[in-house]
């Protein structure tokens, strides 16, 4: 292995490692959706490294054609840019689709008195909207489309440091050196990804709130939104 090729792999560790934790859209949804929908940690331990790998080699197999193509840099990062923003916006439309409804749904869910008079007879009783809407509940368990959602928007997004920091000057050397530094990228991103939304999802485990836990998918839309308007808008 050529001295520029170990650098580049350490670059690759290095770059993958901070632009993971520099982007919150990296865990912030996985640790909000699993909060909200009580995934299990292997379940969300699947979700997301199926949408890590989907972001990868979305990138992975641009940078490849671009190389034996002989495409230029600019035009392989006007394309990640597009997918950056079809990626933030997925998010932004995601994250506020799924906060309304997450607030429509704590409201139909919450009890409240109703007065009724017969006559001389007053009386009142305790009512909520949940049962209007099993509908909602059904879609909760069987047929949840979250993940699918969540998948495609990663798979969208790019990873930009990727194609011009790391594939093009390993391209240089080899292609055996060119896999090495696409593959040390890949994997140091996938486990950094799956790091910070284990820890995150145990952590808020031991955090019982009880009051919010009627507005959990309503506050986990936000966050999503939230991720989609940081990268659109402040470029993280």
């Amino acid at each position: 292995m050529s001295a520029e090729i170990q650098i580049l792999v350490v670059t690759a560790a290095t770059i993958a490692f901070v632009h993971t934790l520099l982007g919150p859209d990296h865990y912030l949804p996985f640790v909000a959706m699993a909060k909200a929908r009580g995934w299990t940690l292997k379940k969300v331990t699947a979700i997301t490294l199926v949408c890590g790998v989907g972001h990868i080699v979305g990138s992975i197999a641009l940078g490849f054609i671009g190389v034996a193509l002989g495409t230029a840099i600019a035009t392989l990062e006007w394309v990640e840019a597009v997918r950056g923003d079809i990626a933030a916006w997925g998010l932004i439309a995601f994250g506020l689709t799924y906060c309304a409804w997450g607030v429509r749904r704590a409201y139909r869910r919450h009890s409240h008195s109703h007065i009724h008079s017969h006559g001389d007879l007053v009386h009142s009783h305790a009512h909520s909207h949940s049962g209007e809407h099993a509908h909602l509940h059904e879609a909760e368990g069987g047929a949840n489309l979250t993940p699918w959602v969540i998948f495609i928007i990663f798979v969208l997004g790019p990873c930009e440091p990727l194609i011009p920091l790391l594939m093009y000057p390993a391209a240089q050397q080899s292609m055996p050196g060119l896999i090495l530094v696409t593959a040390t990228f890949g994997a140091v991103t996938l486990l950094t990804m799956l790091a910070a939304v284990l820890f995150a999802t145990w952590g808020l485990s031991w955090i019982k709130l009880p009051q919010l836990a009627p507005f959990s998918h309503a506050m986990a839309g936000a966050t999503v939104l939230i991720c989609g308007l940081s990268i659109q808008f402040l470029g993280l």
